[in-house]
């Protein structure tokens, strides 16, 4: 753990600020951009594809959609609907990806003589071979347009669509209309449960910490998160920073709280270094943790306790994580790892954070060490004092 070199995965034209997996393709989808300003900074959605070439992962562009003078500050994905919160307004956007079968030869020209392709270098021993190889086809198109920010609060807009798709997160007081159950926050000191418009509960993650006084803290993030070996169970956690900046600054904290009560379950610190981001695992086992100095964190959310750390991997602002999705195809890019996760900053770079397997021991192996310490420490007694046996 600690400060030490990270390389890019992947760098931009333009500042990234989100980044989502697309659970069904693989696909990366990551947005950003220099907003209206005319600095000629671009607004772009840019879909990657990840592949392992020679045990390395990389990534290729595959698509870019232009979103005008809109810089996308935030994403969610479920099944082929894409919500991209740009401004004021989330804009719903249809994703297709089909694969497209073409056979590449030494010259590059394809079966159908439409057009010359070059292969690609993850492509350079199938077009060698001249075998089969598919190249998929990406389409987006707008669907429809929701305004979002009805709220004073101009920096209350995120989203984030949960694992079933019936909760939504919004980091705003009314961040986004048509939903069974949201939980928000924002800059207001609140965490609120709601019922479409109607407020159900204000939950407070200090009330079991006296010591910590109120608007001492306002909340950075929520994410909900499933819970191991419990499919109807969901867990809500949320990270609290410092309202004001000190000299010696306090610790920022994460709370877990139960997904039916919305009691906090646990609170622990994560370090004095500002929290920008949060993301959840698709088993819920892990938590990911951004800061505005650019550092990079896990957590395993049993326990709240850290288990990876990348002093400023990024050398500004960390904006949005994401963790690799638990599927066929998740797995196998994530590798011989525990978990990975990819991470993107205003300085356009997007990176990749593995967590190895943790070695474990069998239970068997535990019990003959214990009793071999038990006879060892019997025969140095007996030698040492013979006669106290």
């Amino acid at each position: 753990m600690g400060r030490r070199r990270h390389p890019d995965l992947y760098c931009a034209p333009f500042p990234l600020y989100a980044v989502r997996f697309h659970r069904d393709t693989g696909t990366v989808v990551t947005g950003g951009g220099g907003g209206a300003s005319k600095t000629g900074i671009k607004n772009a959605l840019h879909l990657l594809q990840l592949e392992r070439i020679s045990g390395r992962l990389s990534a290729s562009l595959l698509h870019a959609h232009d979103t005008d003078t809109r810089a996308t500050m935030n994403l969610a994905l479920t099944g082929d609907a894409l919500a991209a919160g740009q401004d004021a307004t989330c804009h719903v956007l249809r994703y297709q990806h089909r694969q497209k079968e073409q056979r590449n030869d030494e010259t590059g020209i394809s079966d159908r003589g439409a057009r010359k392709r070059k292969p690609s270098k993850s492509n350079t021993e199938a077009s060698a071979g001249g075998t089969k190889n598919e190249t998929p086809e990406i389409s987006l198109r707008s669907v429809t347009v929701v305004q979002t920010d009805f709220s004073p609060d101009n920096l209350q807009k995120a989203l984030c669509f949960t694992a079933d798709s019936t909760k939504l997160l919004t980091g705003g007081a009314d961040g986004c209309v048509r939903v069974w159950e949201v939980v928000t926050v924002g800059q207001d000191f609140r965490c609120c449960l709601w019922e479409s418009d109607q407020l159900l509960a204000e939950l407070s993650w200090n009330e079991n910490l006296p010591h910590i006084p109120e608007k001492m803290y306002k909340y950075r993030a929520c994410r909900f998160g499933k819970v191991l070996d419990q499919q109807t169970s969901l867990r809500l956690y949320t990270v609290q920073i410092p309202h004001k900046r000190e000299r010696r600054p306090p610790p920022c904290y994460i709370t877990k709280w139960d997904g039916q009560s919305f009691l906090p379950l646990l609170t622990e610190p994560c370090g004095n270094e500002v929290i920008s981001c949060l993301a959840v695992s698709d088993c819920g086992t892990f938590l990911g943790l951004g800061s505005v100095t650019g550092s990079v964190a896990i957590y395993i959310s049993f326990s709240l306790q850290k288990l990876y750390y990348v002093q400023e991997a990024h050398g500004i602002v960390v904006t949005d994580l994401a963790f690799f999705p638990e599927t066929t195809q998740g797995r196998a890019l994530r590798g011989d790892n525990e978990a990975a996760m990819l991470s993107v900053a205003v300085d356009s770079r997007c990176k990749l954070h593995v967590l190895p397997n943790r070695r474990t021991y069998p239970l068997w192996l535990l019990i003959v060490l214990c009793a071999a310490l038990a006879v060892g420490a019997i025969i140095l007694l007996q030698n040492t004092f013979p006669d106290f046996f």
